[in-house]
């Protein structure tokens, strides 16, 4: 059989399996490896009974703190009281952060690929020093050879400020975060489309102060985004009516006064049978909308169709529920909230759809509003002076055709798709740094992920764990945990701004570094040490707490502090103007910037493909003590969720003769066929013509032992992805499958 110039390696993370050469590097004494390299009067983690954090296990960030026992290991994590997006709480995941620290998979030295005398790829392992100049020299080459614009980062996470930093030093802008494109792009172009300014995260959504709160294919309390959980657990508690439209009966719609269980792929419908009824019903808040909104006798003209008898028709939610709902929606006007979401990539039209969401808030005048969309402050943190990044030439951008030109970020599966080889393209994507995201799980068809992998001259690998995508690396790098490093200053936007601290609370384990210790040792091989000033981080956090105030003495005793908003207004606008910075100066329910890119100005129904006969749709979700694939391995939360199950009607369970725990292989509509068995899980808390799994399983690496074959991965399944046309992001729930009860044998090919 034919090797590929790069094959996957399995990597073990105790390096004693498919890893050449021994451990004599595993704790190398090199110039490189200073154990306390800070300068000046800062106290060490060997100080401190706790130490302040944040999280890193979802992007939430609940700041909290490490307490260690008397031997100084990390024993638990609890929240900080005076954090806002904790409250002092920490979810299920935010605790099990703990489990990231005691992972004995964790990587644990540097690993450089090698062939060997008969052509096997494996690796070996090797010092930081060397490690670094290897990924220098790879780098250097790409740079040389096409230009810096080659080179681009896939990141999630913090390590990505000092990634980017890097590579924006080098003379590429290809910086690339999957929540981007595959989760939230969509929501924030169609509300800047609308009001102006995205949504950002945590999202503004004044959910402890609503009359009426709005799910729309958001699962709050399966995602855990900690302070919207707890926020809606207040609104319940003040009899708010919850409305969740889903077509599973999530934990969401078990505390909801309604559950609307909508046909999959029909929202949009709902959204504008929603707009009908408070537009004819004259349910809508007439002052905010005479006064701030642009293109109201256009919607009304467009939605006037729309009822709900044409609705019922293709979502199969009866037209009184539709009416009644809206209702409710009027009634609470404007303490009413339908919720924006955060993973909104689902059919293609994703963009429009949420303009659409934008639209009915805007109609309800909750944007800006008590119980409805607050107005969010940041604090503004100083960066150190350093000289200006050289000027690009070409970006991911110039590989797209001019597609795409709303999207306000770099998309993930345009950098890959930039990286397959064009005769439309002057150059092609050379070279990745991937930083703390598993691609081959986390963007949507893995083909064209390692259609894209096999044309790259180089890939270097940060990561904490043994994830797939390591054994694909030319050179993987094992990065510490977040409980073993300093980070940058929290500053994520909420009612007050508020800074929040992450420093070590022990000693990195094994030989392992931080991302920014691994980004400035990188740049001063490259000669572009001018960018990383500081020779600590914290040196670089004291001078900027400083600037604003603080010290890093000081937020190491508190972990989080309050700032003042610098203007002396409340979260909310009533009875002051509100600015909008859009084309008209007003919230546009008829979008100027969408109509003059050559899109529609109004979102519009299309109907979506039907699952083929004996097919269901495909439909993915969360569970509380997971993050996307970074969990699984947890030792902690896998103890929770060690596996996912399928969720199948009883109706169709009966039909295909299956029952409750029998293990299955699911098949595609494109002949793919999970790698892993799942099991079924028959239930009446999900529609007939659709399945349901929790994402994040079926990992193939044996490296990961927790996770290694358990349960079965959405992500291989999802390969038809229904691109958006305004800002590319992915909808990937246009997948079918049906049931196999065996796997066919696969005879291997030899060439």
């Amino acid at each position: 059989m034919v090797k590929s110039r790069r094959d996957f390696i399995k990597i073990s993370a105790l390096g004693a399996t498919g890893v050449a050469v021994g451990s004599k590097y595993l704790f190398a004494d090199n110039s490189m490896l200073k154990k306390n390299e800070s300068k000046g009067p800062f106290r060490l983690p060997s100080d401190f009974k706790r130490t302040p954090t944040y999280c890193e296990v979802c992007f939430w960030k609940c700041a909290g703190w490490v307490y260690k026992d008397e031997k100084g290991d990390v024993q638990k994590i609890i929240g900080n009281s005076d954090d806002p997006n904790s409250n002092g709480r920490f979810c299920p995941r935010g605790t099990g952060g703990v489990g990231m620290y005691h992972d004995e998979d964790r990587l644990k030295t540097p690993l450089i690929r090698v062939t060997d005398d008969y052509g096997n790829q494996t690796y070996r392992e090797a010092s930081w020093d060397e490690a670094l100049d290897v990924v220098a020299r790879g780098l250097q080459k790409v740079i040389d050879e096409h230009g810096a614009e080659c080179i681009a980062l896939f990141t999630h996470g913090s390590g990505g400020k000092y990634f980017g930093n890097l590579i924006k030093a080098l003379g590429s802008h290809n910086i690339a975060a999957p929540s981007y494109a595959q989760c939230r792009g969509p929501r924030e172009v169609g509300f800047i489309a609308t009001f102006g300014e995205g949504l950002s995260s945590p999202e503004p959504t004044d959910i402890k102060n609503t009359d009426c709160l709005v799910l729309i294919g958001s699962h709050i309390g399966e995602n855990m985004h900690n302070g919207q959980v707890q926020e809606m657990s207040q609104a319940i508690d003040r009899g708010a009516t919850i409305i969740t439209v889903d077509p599973r009966y999530s934990t969401a719609a078990s505390k909801s006064k309604y559950w609307l269980p909508i046909k999959p792929a029909t929202d949009l419908a709902l959204l504008l049978a929603w707009m009908n009824v408070i537009i004819e019903e004259e349910l809508y808040d007439k002052e905010y909308v005479k006064k701030y909104t642009y293109g109201f006798d256009q919607l009304k003209e467009h939605v006037k169709g729309k009822t709900p008898e044409w609705a019922y028709g293709i979502t199969t939610i009866p037209p009184n529920v539709i009416r009644e709902t809206a209702r409710e929606m009027g009634k609470a006007s404007p303490a009413v909230i339908i919720h924006p979401g955060r993973h909104v990539t689902w059919y293609g039209d994703d963009t429009q759809r949420l303009r659409a969401v934008a639209i009915l808030n805007a109609l309800l005048g909750s944007w800006g509003r008590k119980g409805g969309f607050y107005k969010p402050d940041k604090a503004k943190l100083p960066s150190y002076p350093h000289p200006p990044y050289p000027e690009v030439e070409r970006s991911w951008k110039d590989a797209m055709g001019g597609k795409y030109d709303l999207a306000d970020l770099a998309l993930a599966n345009g950098v890959c798709d930039a990286t397959i080889p064009s005769v439309t393209r002057d150059c092609s994507i050379k070279a990745w740094i991937v930083n703390g995201t598993n691609l081959i799980e986390t963007l949507p068809d893995s083909r064209k992920t390692l259609e894209a992998i096999k044309n790259l001259e180089f890939i270097v690998v940060v990561d904490t764990m043994p994830m797939e995508i390591t054994g694909y690396a030319d050179v993987v790098l094992p990065e510490c945990t977040y409980l073993e490093r300093y980070d940058t200053i929290r500053a994520s936007q909420h009612r007050e701004p508020t800074i929040a601290l992450r420093m070590p609370a022990v000693e990195p384990k094994y030989n392992t570094k931080s991302a920014w210790w691994i980004a400035k040792h990188l740049a001063d091989k490259m000669g572009k040490s001018e960018y990383f000033p500081f020779d600590s981080l914290e040196e670089e956090l004291d001078w900027q707490l400083k600037k604003i105030g603080s010290s890093l003495e000081e937020m190491q005793r508190i972990g989080v502090k309050k700032l003042k908003r610098p203007y002396n207004d409340l979260y909310f606008a009533d009875g002051e103007d509100i600015e909008f910075f859009t084309n008209t100066g007003k919230i546009e329910l008829y979008s100027t910037t969408l109509e003059s890119y050559g899109f529609d100005p109004m979102p519009k129904y299309t109907a979506h493909p039907e699952p083929p006969e004996g097919f269901y749709r495909l439909i993915y979700g969360r569970a509380p003590m997971h993050t996307f694939t970074r969990t699984i391995n947890n030792p902690n939360l896998s103890d929770l969720m060690d596996t996912n199950v399928v969720w199948i009607n009883p109706k169709v369970a009966k039909t295909w003769g299956l029952d409750n725990g029998q293990e299955i292989y699911l098949k595609n509509q494109d002949g793919v066929i999970s790698e892993f068995p799942i099991k079924v899980r028959v239930t009446e808390r999900i529609r007939w013509d659709s399945v349901y799994m929790v994402h994040g399983f079926g990992h193939y690496k044996k490296g990961l032992s927790r996770a290694y074959g358990k349960g079965a991965s959405d992500s291989r399944l999802i390969t038809n992805v229904m691109m958006d046309p305004i800002m590319g992001g992915t909808g990937m729930r246009g997948n079918f499958v049906t049931f196999l009860t065996s796997k066919p044998e696969i005879k291997e090919v030899k060439s």
